[in-house]
């Protein structure tokens, strides 16, 4: 009696030990791929899965995207500047049944094979290429991978460049670079802004010129300006002083030419008469 409820008691050990072996959940973002006896039967969909113990085996795959650090690389450019370039890529299976078969780790080998294109195709371009076109790189790195990746059942879904480190002596000579670019647009800025200003006052001269009394005013406003700090000493523009000069000199002429024209009464002269001759003198008549 004693055997006989040991042994019902194995075969319920047994049973829930196969009952447990039997069952799988499939997660809603996972997909199964079932082995039976090491041959590929199909795959699984998310759910409560049953199947035979020691006979079948479940791999579960999951679908979501994983995102892999590349580790940053050293790297010559075509213009011969060694960098350290790290990057991050996003990739995702799209076929279960390939990533289990045609590789043994899916994930180690993307993470080599991303390293080594890295590599190849930063190389591939200057350094001023990889600094200021870092998205045909990304874009370039992302075709080679989704060639390589396409055989494994994963597609990746993007390539960034992450950091890129430049030696420090390449880190001064482009901030001189930088340094002698911002001076240059500043001088040009400032030539053509002497050019603006050159213009304007040429225009402003042709425009007094036309109209001599414009510059007497803009001196007089001159004036106002200099006026309002309350200053004890008055300034007196050199063209104010000539104008006072030539003022004054019309003015004198035209007092002069008043004198002229004013008429003048007659003059009547009377005749002298003549002195008498010394006696015993004849007066000689001259002709």
């Amino acid at each position: 009696m004693e055997v006989l409820i040991f042994l019902l008691i194995a075969l319920a050990v047994v049973a829930l030990i196969g009952l447990t072996m039997a069952l799988k959940i499939v997660k809603q973002y996972e997909q199964g791929v079932l082995f039976r006896f090491g041959r590929l039967i199909g795959t699984r969909a998310p759910g409560l899965r049953v199947i035979v113990p020691f006979a079948d085996v479940l791999h579960r795959v999951s679908l979501r995207i994983v995102t892999m650090p590349i580790q940053s690389q050293g790297i010559i450019t075509r213009d011969n500047v060694s960098v350290d370039v790290s990057a991050v890529a996003y990739f995702r299976v799209v076929d279960a049944v390939k990533s289990v078969i045609a590789i043994e780790n899916v994930g180690a080998a993307i993470n080599q094979i991303a390293q080594t294109t890295l590599r190849k195709v930063v190389g591939q371009h200057t350094l001023d290429e990889t600094l200021s076109e870092t998205d045909r790189i990304n874009l370039d790195i992302r075709e080679i991978l989704d060639v390589t990746t396409a055989e494994w059942g994963v597609e990746v879904t993007l390539v960034e460049l992450k950091d890129i480190q430049l030696p420090d002596s390449m880190k001064r000579a482009m901030a001189r670079q930088a340094e002698a670019e911002r001076e240059k647009r500043a001088k040009i800025i400032n030539a053509e802004g002497e050019s603006m200003a050159a213009a304007a006052l040429g225009d402003a001269s042709d425009t007094m010129m036309a109209h001599p009394l414009a510059l007497q005013l803009r001196n007089l406003q001159s004036l106002v300006e200099i006026g309002v700090d309350k200053n004890t000493t008055v300034v007196f523009p050199a063209p104010l002083m000539s104008t006072i000069g030539e003022l004054g000199a019309f003015l004198a002429r035209e007092t002069a030419a008043a004198t002229l024209q004013t008429p003048r009464a007659p003059e009547i002269t009377t005749p002298l008469p003549s002195p008498a001759p010394p006696n015993g003198a004849r007066a000689v008549k001259t002709a």
